[in-house]
């Protein structure tokens, strides 16, 4: 199996443990939070970020302890982020649902669940949790999942974020007519990242559309290089939470350092 494989066995196989009845979900959904507008957010002058609160990665292994992702996502918000986005995958990113309720609680801007989403289910929990946004992978799903997926969240308030890493994965995306695209340079079948996919796939992306540049950003040469390419906004982790300072890394993404 691929490494994308090997980790949707692991959601599935934790998703079992934890799944609620719908209707239990549903009397949850009755409480959560208003959404909040992600494409409001996105839509200003200049680049905007995602920043991440990541503990590890399965390229990467542990990145930082973060033992109060609230606090790290209110500094995010205060250096400039627009979105902040909370890993939730237990196994190989070290997240839960946890995290995402304490980050909502803590900031003001929309907040982002980036897990991988194969079940039905996971669109009702995230909302219930509180999330304004839902990570789609092109590669993880079917078209009808897809098209499926993206139809509950949209129903549910929340916005997607569909995520292509080939250009038939963006073909793909594009049958769905997302308002936001997201292009990874790293590979999840392998784990390997190659800039040039940035070079190849964001001048792709139609204008209308928000193109956002994933993974391997860490440099302002890097964030140039994705803006220059069509990227309107960068999605961050591990460079902001390897540092001491991940204010100072932020703003010097955006040009602000």
């Amino acid at each position: 199996m691929s490494v994308l494989d090997e980790i949707i066995v692991g959601v599935r196989e934790d998703l079992a443990q934890r799944r609620l009845p719908l209707s239990q979900i549903h009397d949850l959904l009755l409480s959560a939070p208003p959404v909040r507008n992600a494409l409001e957010s996105l839509n200003k002058n200049g680049l905007s970020v995602i920043a991440e609160v990541k503990r590890s990665s399965p390229s990467r292994g542990a990145l930082a302890a973060i033992a109060d992702p609230a606090a790290l996502a209110k500094v995010y918000e205060e250096a400039g982020a627009s979105i902040v986005s909370v890993l939730t995958e237990k196994r190989r990113f070290g997240g839960s649902l946890d995290d995402l309720v304490a980050v909502r609680q803590k900031v003001s801007i929309p907040v982002l669940r980036k897990d991988f989403m194969v079940d039905e289910y996971q669109f009702y929990e995230a909302r219930a949790y509180g999330a304004d946004l839902v990570l789609l992978i092109v590669a993880a799903l079917s078209s009808a999942q897809l098209k499926d997926f993206y139809a509950l969240a949209t129903e549910l308030g929340m916005t997607c974020l569909v995520e292509v890493h080939t250009h038939d994965e963006l073909i793909s995306a594009l049958e769905i007519s997302p308002t936001l695209i997201g292009v990874n340079s790293r590979n999840l079948k392998t784990l390997e990242v190659d800039a040039q996919v940035f070079a190849n796939l964001l001048p792709q992306v139609p204008k209308e559309i928000i193109a956002v540049a994933e993974s391997g950003i860490s440099t302002r040469a890097q964030a140039l290089f994705a803006e220059e390419n069509g990227a309107k906004v960068l999605l961050v982790g591990e460079a902001l939470v390897r540092g001491d300072d991940p204010a100072l890394a932020l703003r010097t993404l955006l040009g602000q350092g």
